[in-house]
């Protein structure tokens, strides 16, 4: 079997000098990459550079080496095409079946994955023939990933930057593994929690837990590459943004239950993978705690946390909506699950063991997928990326299910 043929389209936006980045990754773990630059973008990044860092010729017309039918045989011979930037102009040529240069020309051609990563100013973003466009692209089953915030050219600071290359990447590696299965959440809203909250104590001590948030991201970043618009409530996480992925940051147990709720008005289905402490501590301290020599200290009296899965379980936001649980355990762990999946109404409960050395931190998880149905699937020990998608697989089947 030959290397996965890529297709790295780059359209002429201030970002496509973050497209050789992509370019490095992507040769670098394995791919035969072709670049197909827009005229435009070559104000940009030269058509040398793109040609020496691929290793393949890069040109933008339809006319070059005509007896090689570029416009036609580039986009027959991808396993994959990613636009990265793609400006507002190309996804509108895009979504209306423009072909002007070679690049259009691989995209109507082309028969396998597409990724968009937009790239452009928030107001442009954000305007409704831009929308448009995207909808009709997702609705074709392309992958058009949601642009980072963070600051643009000049002053400006909004949402169209270019997300980071190596999360570009990880979306491009997630959807060709998938092949032919193709974006199956596209057109889905769904809402993932993640982390571990904290409770304050004083200005300088809290209450949490051992939650890294990987897995929460994980089930991110796979949403993201199966299409789905994607928010992420990450609660003290210190991990880099997943592309396509709006994050809302926060710290307690009652900030997270404000963003999630907020957030679920219109989802599909939400995911709590959080690590929500269950209680906090009743009086926070507006000044540090001091110890004084030869006294103990006052006990802490804990109020219970509102249990935001049973919350969000037993009050639908919408019809239809699928709720994920998880439930690290330390003993007893399928009894304990099975009892905690009938008390939360939930529709999927996560269960696995987790210990001071199990699962917090690590790169990889094993679980036991309980339903509300009665069913178990257990997902071996692997890489967090397999669980989330084996999640994402009983939710996508639901899914399915109750809008037939």
């Amino acid at each position: 079997m030959g290397k996965p043929k890529v297709v790295l389209g780059v359209s002429g936006g201030i970002a496509a000098y973050k497209a050789c980045e992509l370019l490095r990754r992507l040769t670098e773990s394995g791919h035969e990459v072709r670049v197909v630059p827009t005229a435009a973008s070559l104000n940009f990044v030269g058509e040398a550079t793109w040609a020496a860092l691929s290793g393949n010729p890069a040109g933008t017309q339809v006319w070059e080496t005509v007896h090689e039918v570029p416009h036609v045989r580039i986009g027959q011979g991808a396993d994959l095409v990613v636009v990265a930037p793609a400006t507002a102009d190309m996804l509108a040529k895009a979504a209306h079946g423009l072909a002007d240069d070679l690049l259009t020309n691989t995209l109507l051609t082309a028969r396998c994955p597409v990724v968009f990563a937009p790239a452009m100013h928030t107001e442009m973003w954000e305007h409704p023939a831009t929308q448009e466009n995207v909808a009709t692209l997702r609705r074709r089953g392309a992958v058009v990933i949601e642009p980072a915030v963070g600051r643009l050219t000049g002053k400006d600071t909004g949402k169209g930057r270019l997300p980071d290359p190596e999360e570009i990447y990880e979306v491009c590696r997630r959807v060709l593994a998938r092949g032919a299965a193709g974006p199956d959440l596209a057109g889905r809203h769904v809402v993932i929690s993640a982390g571990g909250t904290r409770e304050p104590l004083d200005p300088v001590r809290f209450l949490g837990n051992r939650s890294s948030g990987k897995q929460g991201y994980a089930l991110a970043r796979t949403a993201a590459a199966r299409g789905a618009r994607v928010t992420l409530v990450a609660a003290n996480t210190a991990l880099p943004d997943p592309a396509g992925v709006d994050v809302v940051r926060v710290g307690t147990a009652l900030q997270l239950r404000e963003a999630v709720l907020g957030a679920a008005g219109d989802a599909d289905a939400v995911v709590m993978a959080a690590a929500v402490a269950d209680f906090r501590p009743a009086v926070y301290a507006d000044g540090k705690i001091k110890k004084k020599d030869g006294q103990e200290p006052a006990p802490v009296n804990l109020v219970r946390n509102p249990d935001i899965l049973a919350e969000i379980s037993a009050e639908r936001a919408r019809e239809g909506q699928i709720v994920v649980g998880f439930a690290a355990e330390t003993d007893d762990v399928l009894a304990n699950g099975r009892t905690k999946l009938a008390r939360k109404g939930c529709d999927l409960l996560v269960v696995n063991e987790v210990g001071e050395t199990k699962t917090f931190g690590s790169e990889e998880n094993e679980a036991v997928i309980l339903a509300s149905d009665g069913t178990e699937t257990p997902v071996a020990h692997g890489p967090k990326e397999a669980l989330a998608d084996a999640i994402w697989d009983r939710v996508a089947a639901r899914l399915a299910r109750r809008t037939a």
